[in-house]
């Protein structure tokens, strides 16, 4: 069952410009994005949410690392291909916003699993370079499924981690 692109007239205003959502990915939004990362400071407060911005920072790295395979991560689990469909069509497609409050895996959450903050640049820069590390590696990082949506493109791979990376940005205001 194919799900249609709803995305494509859908737009919205950002602090950092108008983003056209079916275009929103990370090999073509990078530069935008990482240009919103520097302006994060370590005490920049949270909107929403748990982690602090220094957390955010390592966890968005973790993400990155863990589909590369730098990181050991729990089995991939899909609850089944008809609701794997679902999930990644509202997640990837659906012109609403991610949900807050979404509970993460232990391995990218820094009170478990998740690596834990040390020195604030050293960590935004690791975070640059797994995300340049993933834009460059697209392609067997599609051969990885995720583990909530399964076998995922390398397009989708991309909008994935333009929607993490806005999503966590958004929850510190940037």
């Amino acid at each position: 069952m194919a799900f249609p692109d709803r995305s494509r007239a859908t737009s919205y205003a950002a602090p950092h410009g108008t983003i056209s959502m079916a275009r929103a990915n990370l090999l073509e939004n990078r530069d935008k994005l990482l240009n919103r990362l520097g302006k994060l400071r370590p005490d920049t407060p949270r909107r929403w949410g748990k982690m602090t911005a220094h957390q955010m920072v390592c966890h968005c790295t973790d993400a990155f690392r863990n589909v590369l395979g730098e990181r050991a991560t729990a089995r991939v689990n899909p609850s089944g291909p008809i609701r794997a469909r679902l999930l990644k069509w509202l997640a990837l497609y659906s012109p609403t916003r991610w949900p807050q409050g979404i509970k993460t895996r232990p391995e990218a959450d820094q009170e478990q699993g998740g690596t834990r903050p040390g020195d604030f640049d050293r960590d935004v820069a690791c975070l640059e370079q797994a995300s340049h590390r993933f834009a460059q590696n697209l392609a067997a990082v599609s051969a990885r499924p995720h583990f909530m949506f399964g076998k995922l493109s390398e397009r989708e791979w991309a909008r994935w981690a333009y929607l993490h990376l806005d999503h966590h940005l958004r929850q510190f205001g940037l």
